[in-house]
């Protein structure tokens, strides 16, 4: 339980009681991100649902808007703030890893960052508009499939510094990842096929990672959420 709560404290912003904990109880804390993102996804649907179709008159970009605030406030934009991160080091590195590095590690917010944050906030949103309100179940679990990935990408990418990127590596195991990975086929077959999308866009951030910044850190399992759930939305739009 310790380490489900410490999950809940860090991907989310709900109220928790503090628990004592060190850092391998920190490090175990990732094999239940999946639960966390349960937490996530709720936020998301339940306003989605009650604005957007349960309310009359119906408004789907009511609905919609208020899903992605939601998906905001309970995440705290934890997220966010890595997909800026990354596309600030790597707009401004030109294949430079040293300086993708230390662009990544400042705290200023600069102008690829404010796009990839805007665009990112604007993906969500008309996706949460197309989609179907039978399609609530599938939305619930797109931020739990997406918070399978980093378990994935910790185990198979190095580190590139010692921080949050390489904190959780000795908390999880390929055991881990295979039985997550069968709850997320289990989960698409009973919500939605397009969810194995899952299956694609994990590794094909994990290749970019791997290509462009040589591993994985924090803000790279970050960014590396938010664009799997966007992914996973896509996927839900284009293949309902």
């Amino acid at each position: 339980m310790k380490h489900l709560v410490l999950a809940l404290q860090f991907l989310t912003r709900l109220p928790l009681p503090a628990v004592q904990a060190d850092a391998q109880d920190f490090a175990k804390a990732m094999r239940w991100f999946p639960v966390a993102g349960l937490a996530v996804g709720v936020a998301v649907a339940l306003p989605w649902w009650f604005l957007g179709w349960l309310l009359q008159p119906r408004d789907p970009w009511l609905g919609a808007l208020a899903a992605l605030a939601g998906w905001v406030a309970i995440t705290g934009a934890l997220h966010l703030d890595g997909l800026g991160d990354v596309a600030d080091g790597a707009g401004a590195a030109h294949g430079d890893r040293a300086r993708l590095s230390a662009v990544m590690a400042d705290p200023h917010v600069g102008s690829f960052a404010v796009v990839a944050i805007g665009l990112q906030l604007l993906a969500k949103l008309v996706l949460l508009h197309a989609l179907a309100p039978a399609q609530w179940p599938a939305l619930v679990m797109v931020p739990v499939l997406a918070r399978i990935a980093p378990i994935g990408w910790t185990l198979f990418l190095p580190p590139l510094h010692s921080g949050l990127g390489s904190r959780f590596r000795e908390g999880v195991s390929r055991l881990h990842l295979i039985g997550w990975s069968l709850a997320a086929i289990l989960a698409a077959v009973l919500t939605s096929p397009a969810l194995l999308a899952l299956f694609v866009a994990v590794p094909l951030w994990g290749w970019w990672l791997r290509a462009k910044l040589g591993g994985i850190s924090g803000d790279g399992h970050g960014a590396g959420i938010e664009l799997v759930e966007t992914a996973l939305l896509l996927a839900l739009v284009l293949l309902p």
